[in-house]
């Protein structure tokens, strides 16, 4: 899952850092961290926003249940 996770949102952010975890270890739980400098200057929620549309197929096809999720520039 990590894999596709990274893979779709590298897509659509080249420059990401990602870290995923599933945080209850129940496989539907999952932390997911994203940086990236392409977010400098934006809102949370347009950042939120970029990283949620790249993900969407994974939330569409349900292999993907409950994400909580942060995003920061690249220091």
């Amino acid at each position: 899952m990590n894999n596709k996770v990274e893979q779709l949102i590298k897509e659509a952010i080249p420059d990401a850092q990602v870290d995923f975890q599933d945080f209850k270890n129940d496989g539907l739980h999952f932390f997911l961290a994203v940086k990236s400098e392409s977010f400098a200057g934006k809102p949370i929620v347009q950042q939120h926003r970029s990283v949620m549309k790249a993900i969407q197929p994974l939330l569409d096809s349900g292999e993907l249940h409950a994400i909580k999720l942060k995003t920061s520039t690249l220091n």
